[in-house]
């Protein structure tokens, strides 16, 4: 049966969804967000290992450039509300913030739930409608509004938000359901892949460093002589391969790789050291602490492990001593610690990725209302657009900015 005509209804009770529906209903819109889940916000619980990495202490022109050249998409959502007003709206809710070292601003509680909760209060405040446990199977539009249809109901809308998200952690309910309703109403979508996602390399070894991290290293990934992505921060080694941010920004370069196992990763876990200068350390050392292990004497600035592990993988023994070290096993072992390389063999795919690389195509939509360009009546916000960006908050922002927009624009 059919429920009637709201004039809005959000699909996807998301980061995006959750204020989209809120700046709807503030507007005196009749608005209903609609969510398959049993909760809404499942994904925003388990962000930043439960933490929930709202947004980064920058300006709006640092989201901006985080995002590279898509990201001049942002500037009328950042407009509507910036990395400020995005703070200023959770601590209005009593959710007070922290900046850590890395620029990230999390809850002080540090409970992705206390975030959750808050968007949850302002949208009751709104008078905004939720409906839980009831997926969206189909959607279509007449000459008068929009019609969709769920397994309770048939729900007529004058407009539709669709915030439904991508394809990351499906787990949380993210399958990709709006890329066929909007290719069905004739966007374009970009082939989606996974971002934020942890790497998978062809060397064993890995596996026996798990749970090791090393807070700054600097990673290439390259293609032949071709450096395709560049980053520097903290690595982290796990049974499967590479995490860490570092890791995770460069990943989407994998993801969107044709044949993955043509590139290389390029490691140097030392980059507060030239190789000059590691070099004549270790000739120092060979001459003034000969009795020292090797790995005890790189120990100083990597895990123990590590060292040992390198010392390995260039053919000397673990506990090799410092005494008579030649000047080729000098080379080994800089190039072993400043240029490591690994060859990838993929990615651990959407079910371990933080976002969706790929979405419905931004030329298509306004970006000054987020209302379709193609569908009168259509608004797209959040992670189902093909925007993605570098871990550190910046892609909550971009979702809260759009879905903000959208919802002040319906």
């Amino acid at each position: 049966m059919s429920e009637g005509c709201w004039d809005v209804v959000v699909i996807g009770a998301g980061a995006a969804g959750l204020l989209a529906a809120a700046a709807a209903a503030e507007r005196s819109r009749r608005t209903l967000l609609i969510e398959k889940n049993r909760k809404p916000g499942i994904k925003i619980l388990m962000s930043g290992g439960t933490r929930c990495n709202i947004t980064h202490a920058t300006d709006n022109r640092g989201i901006v450039e985080a995002f590279g050249p898509p990201g001049r998409f942002l500037h009328s959502s950042l407009a509507a509300l910036s990395v400020q007003q995005t703070i200023e709206l959770f601590e209005g809710e009593g959710v007070p913030t922290k900046v850590e070292e890395t620029g990230k601003v999390f809850p002080v509680s540090n409970k992705a739930a206390d975030v959750l909760a808050a968007l949850l209060r302002r949208l009751r405040r709104s008078g905004a409608t939720l409906a839980l446990e009831e997926p969206v199977r189909d959607m279509y539009q007449n000459d008068v509004a929009f019609a969709l249809t769920t397994f309770r109901r048939v729900v007529m809308a004058s407009r539709v938000i669709l915030t439904c998200g991508g394809q990351s952690y499906p787990g949380s309910g993210t399958t990709g359901d709006g890329y066929d309703f909007v290719a069905r109403l004739g966007h374009t979508i970009v082939a989606p892949r996974a971002a934020l996602v942890p790497v998978t390399v062809a060397a064993p070894w890995v596996a026996d460093l798990r749970g090791i991290t090393i807070p700054d290293v600097f990673v290439r990934i390259c293609e032949d002589n071709a450096c395709l992505a560049q980053r520097r921060g903290s690595l982290l080694f796990a049974h499967f391969g590479l995490s860490g941010p570092v890791i995770l920004d460069v990943s989407g370069v994998v993801s969107r790789h044709p044949r993955p196992e043509s590139l290389v990763l390029e490691i140097d876990f030392l980059p507060h050291l030239k190789e000059p200068d590691l070099d004549e350390l270790l000739r120092s050392e060979a001459i003034s602490s000969g009795k020292k292990q090797l790995a005890g004497i790189l120990a100083g600035h990597l895990p123990k492990r590590l060292c040992e592990m390198l010392m390995v993988l260039v053919g000397m023994p673990a506990d090799r001593k410092a005494a008579g070290l030649s000047k080729l096993d000098r080379g080994k072992l800089v190039q072993a610690a400043k240029r490591l390389r690994l060859v990838i063999t993929g990615t651990l795919g959407f079910k371990k990725a933080e976002v969706t690389s790929g979405g419905v195509a931004l030329d298509e939509i306004d970006s000054r209302t987020m209302q379709s360009k193609l569908v009168p009546g259509l608004f797209v916000a959040g992670e189902i657009l093909d925007l993605d960006g570098p871990i550190g908050g910046y892609n909550f922002q971009a979702a809260f900015s759009t879905g903000w927009l959208a919802g002040s624009t319906v």
